[in-house]
């Protein structure tokens, strides 16, 4: 099985519009782009509010169990659902999960197997 990874980095406000800008230079003059995916935070202070103990059950719960509803989600973590679904909806617009429309149901899905985080000294 091959794994799969998302990448965490860190980058100020300044380094990323600065690489915002270099891109849309580099297209404009017709140079071929690499596709870099991963999530960038601007300290690891705030990856640390943002990846709490409970977002990283929720996140091994989804990969593990595979639910097809928040519903079911909160049961298996037995959890609020209003709390499950207010992290479902963080960790969705942090792009460590999707929300898939399932037969009238939001089902979260996992498509990666580890998060390797950089921290450059």
């Amino acid at each position: 099985m091959k794994i799969r990874k998302i990448k965490i980095g860190f980058k100020d406000i300044r380094a990323a519009l600065d690489d915002f800008v270099e891109t849309g230079e580099a297209l404009t003059r017709g140079k071929q782009i690499r596709e870099e995916v991963g999530v960038y935070f601007t300290n690891v202070e705030a990856f640390r509010k943002a990846i709490t103990p409970r977002r990283l059950e929720l996140l091994n719960i989804i990969k593990a169990a595979k639910p097809g509803s928040i519903n079911e989600l909160a049961l298996l973590a037995q959890r609020n659902i209003k709390n499950v679904a207010e992290d479902m909806k963080f960790l969705s617009q942090a792009g460590l999960l999707e929300i898939k429309e399932v037969k009238n149901c939001a089902a979260p899905q996992v498509d990666y197997d580890e998060i390797d985080v950089r921290i450059a000294v």
